[in-house]
């Protein structure tokens, strides 16, 4: 009677998350005691994944055929590890259609998002509606890398920055 590893046994998980993480082109991870914590090359942002909190390592395969990691927690947060990026839900925001967003977004989303807000702000005439549209997917994408795990200090003190010049030059 051979022995089967148990798929949801947390060295099983590790062991998946390592091999998928050390064979990725933009992710690299780093093993602790209690955690394990990965980099997203692409933007230098990182996250850190407790160990007892991983519930279900499950391969996938997008559309392109490229397979992806999707790591469930016992806490309900999910995040999809790709060869480049990690995926997260977007939050919910107040006034937005969540259905005009991907399903999942990415940390990078957040520049591409700055990029708009700051060409919304140069064009004239300005563009309120668009840019409180823009600004509520920002916070979306913002707090939805936040409640995985990631840290957007430098993001919500750019976003700060941004309306306080904002209101100083209308």
């Amino acid at each position: 009677m051979s022995h089967q590893p148990d798929p949801n046994s947390k060295t099983e998980q590790l062991l998946q998350i390592n091999d998928f993480v050390s064979k990725s082109s933009g992710l690299k991870s780093r093993q602790q005691a209690e955690s394990i914590e990965i980099l997203q090359c692409t933007d230098g942002k990182t996250i850190l994944l407790p160990i007892s909190d991983l519930e279900e390592v499950i391969p996938r395969i997008d559309s392109d055929g490229h397979v992806f990691l999707q790591v469930n927690f016992n806490s309900g947060k999910k995040i999809l590890l790709t060869q480049n990026l990690i995926g997260f839900k977007p939050a919910p925001s107040r006034g937005l259609d969540l259905t005009k967003l991907p399903k999942v977004v990415t940390t990078p989303d957040l520049l591409s998002v700055v990029e708009a807000i700051e060409d919304s702000l140069s064009s004239l005439p300005s563009q309120p509606e668009e840019l409180d549209v823009l600004k509520k997917v920002f916070d979306s994408v913002l707090r939805g890398a936040e409640a995985v795990g990631f840290d957007t200090t430098s993001e919500r003190v750019w976003m700060q920055s941004l309306a306080r010049n904002n209101k100083a030059s209308a």
